[in-house]
C-alpha cells in the first residue's frame, strides 16, 4: 500500500469549534486574599557563578532565558531581575540566601526567629550586613543609613577598587537629579565613615585617582548578608 493511499484512507474527526466555547475562568491563586489582584510573581533561583559554569552556562544567560520565556508565553509581560549578593564563604543553601537577599518575607521572618548570634569578640570590628549595623570593639558604631550602605557596597566587592561614579550610579540610582552628589561629596561620606570607624578606618582605603576599596583585617568579621543586592540585570 502507497503511502498516498494511507493518507488518503486516513480518518477524519470532527473538531469542535473552539470559538464558540464559553471561556474557562482561570484559577485564583489561593495565596491571595479575596479584595485583591495578583499583579506578578517572584521565582527564586539558587545558584553561583560555579555552578552556573559547571552546567555550561552563566547566570546572566539563565537571566535573559527566563526573561524570554515570561515574554514569549505573555508578550505584556515586565520583567526585572536582581542579583543577590553575599560576602565569599557565606554557607547555607544558595536559595536561601537569595530570599535572605532579596527581603523574602517568609525567609525574613524565620531568620529573625532563630537565637541572635552573641558577640564574642573582645576587641575588633563587626560589620553586620544581616542587621545593618557595625560593632567597634563591642560597641555599635553610630553610623548613618547611607554611611552603612556605602561600607556594605564597599564590603560586597571585597579587594575591588570602586570608582566614584560607580558609588553614585549604584547608591543613588533612583535619586532626582538634584539630589545626585558629585565626586566630592562622596569623598565626604567616606570621611564621616572613616571618623566613625575610629581606629579600624583603614578597613576603607583610598586609592589616588580611582577610588575606594574596602581591605579584611585579621579582626574584622563579616556576617550574612540579608539585603537586597544594588546589582541588577
Amino acid at each position: 500500500m502507497s503511502l498516498a493511499h494511507i493518507h488518503a484512507t486516513r480518518p477524519t474527526f470532527n473538531r469542535p469549534d473552539l470559538s464558540l466555547a464559553p471561556p474557562v475562568a482561570a484559577p485564583r491563586i489561593r495565596a491571595v486574599p479575596s479584595g485583591t489582584e495578583a499583579r506578578g510573581f517572584v521565582l527564586y533561583v539558587g545558584i553561583d557563578e560555579a555552578k552556573a559554569a559547571a552546567a555550561g552556562t552563566s547566570l546572566n544567560r539563565i537571566v535573559e532565558a527566563l526573561k524570554a520565556l515570561a515574554v514569549d508565553i505573555a508578550p505584556s509581560a515586565e520583567t526585572y531581575a536582581a542579583v543577590a549578593l553575599a560576602p565569599q564563604g557565606t554557607g547555607g543553601r544558595d536559595v536561601d540566601v537569595v530570599r535572605l537577599a532579596l527581603q523574602d518575607p517568609a525567609a525574613l521572618a524565620a531568620h529573625r526567629a532563630e537565637p541572635e548570634e552573641l558577640d564574642r569578640a573582645s576587641s575588633g570590628v563587626i560589620v553586620d550586613i544581616s542587621r545593618k549595623r557595625v560593632i567597634l570593639d563591642n560597641e555599635t558604631a553610630a553610623l548613618t543609613y547611607k554611611e552603612f550602605e556605602l561600607l556594605q557596597y564597599l564590603v560586597l566587592r571585597e579587594g575591588r577598587t570602586i570608582d566614584r561614579a560607580e558609588i553614585i550610579s549604584s547608591l543613588w540610582n533612583s535619586a532626582d537629579e538634584e539630589d545626585t552628589p558629585n565626586e566630592r561629596t562622596i569623598d565626604v561620606h567616606v570621611r564621616r565613615l572613616r571618623s566613625k570607624l575610629g581606629r579600624y578606618e583603614d578597613i576603607v582605603r583610598t586609592v589616588r585617582g580611582v577610588g575606594y576599596r574596602f581591605d579584611r583585617h585579621a579582626d574584622v568579621a563579616i556576617r550574612q548578608s540579608t539585603t537586597p543586592s544594588p546589582d541588577l540585570f
